[in-house]
């Protein structure tokens, strides 16, 4: 019989892209891939290497509304009804989630028919949805060794396998760092982020262009951009003289990344995990909106161990900033013990350690926390 595994992700990158280095590693070992989310990704989710891809009714709702909440019960319950369905044809042995609203119904299906179930919390800060399962499900991964707002109970059995990350950029965590050669090109990559990108879209060249010329001149700066704000931060590098390259989006992000002598960005789980990965001195700037500073949470893992430096949204301006990047980038000692120090608590194989999490939990082992 085949090995048939149901992924149930969407809502963000920060949830589809672990679960795509998930569906690759269980390919290789042999397993068929189904991809469940909601109406929304299911459609778009084309490169997800899948055998299928269901749509499934889901929805959210905002922390005290209760109507809304009442609203998206429903759909999750819609959602099972069809999970179930199409169960009952393909026959998993194992459903896992990633959380956000578009995992729910795919697992709340699963526990229905008692099937083994694992979720994989991506954050230092365990998400709502993951939150109302996570006392139900077979097995529950997670990326960093604190898991805040987890119950007791799931904390003390949580399995710590880091957070998968793409092939191209696990191949990095081979790659030496090197610090930036006196007089030589000193290489700044900023990332951006599905939310709060204008923040780093605008205050990031107004600091590299208040920069000491010395150091202006040696910059090399390639930086994820809002479309809004291309043409404003073009203007302030090229008055600067700052050599850069501007753009919404880079799909050769691995080559970019490697390449960099320091990173700025948000503090999203995906970004952290990568950058340690990668062994990458960065500037985290949380987003300040984020629910339970999970994003905080998150930046904590590079602070604490010296691999990076967090900026607070309140007390970030031009000057802060500036002078940030005037002590580091002018410090190629202090920049490459950040770089040992990130990839010291990197798990560049967290997507085989999942697998072999998730192919436990299908063969009815009880894995404890580790």
């Amino acid at each position: 019989m085949r090995k048939v595994a149901v992924v149930a992700a969407g809502g963000t990158g920060g949830h589809l892209f672990p679960a795509q280095a998930l569906a690759e590693a269980l390919i290789a070992r042999g397993w068929t891939i189904v991809l469940a989310s909601d109406e929304r990704v299911a459609g778009f989710a084309t490169d997800f290497p899948a055998e299928r891809k269901i749509a499934l009714s889901s929805s959210t709702y905002k922390p005290g509304d209760p109507i809304g909440m009442l609203r998206a019960g429903f759909a999750v319950l819609r959602g099972a009804a069809q999970a179930r369905a199409v169960y009952r044809e393909i026959g998993p042995r194992v459903v896992v989630g990633f959380g956000g609203y578009p995992s729910a119904p795919a697992l709340v299906g699963a526990l229905w028919d008692r099937r083994p179930t694992v979720i994989h919390e991506q954050n230092a800060v365990m998400g709502r949805a993951n939150r109302k399962l996570a006392a139900r499900v077979t097995t529950v991964a997670c990326a960093f060794p604190t898991l805040l707002k987890a119950p007791p109970s799931v904390q003390a059995r949580a399995v710590v396998v880091g957070n998968p990350v793409r092939p191209a950029i696990r191949a990095l965590a081979d790659l030496p760092y090197s610090p930036p050669e006196p007089g030589g090109p000193v290489r700044l990559l900023v990332t951006g982020g599905s939310q709060g990108a204008r923040l780093l879209s605008e205050l990031v060249p107004e600091a590299v262009a208040a920069l000491p010329e010395d150091l202006r001149r040696r910059l090399v700066v390639q930086q994820q951009t809002r479309q809004e704000s291309m043409e404003t931060a073009r203007r302030t590098y090229r008055n600067a003289l700052i050599d850069a390259e501007i753009a919404p989006f880079f799909r050769d992000m691995a080559s970019r990344l490697a390449a960099a002598h320091l990173v700025i960005g948000r503090a999203g789980a995906g970004t952290v995990c990568e950058f340690a990965v990668a062994g990458k001195p960065a500037i985290l700037v949380p987003l300040a909106i984020a629910i339970d500073d999970d994003q905080g949470q998150n930046a904590r893992l590079l602070a604490e161990a010296g691999g990076a430096e967090i900026a607070r949204e309140h007390q970030l301006t031009v000057d802060s900033l500036a002078g940030a990047l005037t002590k580091l980038l002018n410090n190629p000692a202090r920049l490459a013990r950040m770089a040992a120090a990130a990839r010291s608590v990197a798990i560049p194989d967290a997507a085989e350690r999942l697998a072999d999490v998730v192919e436990a939990t299908a063969s009815g082992k009880v894995l404890r926390r580790a």
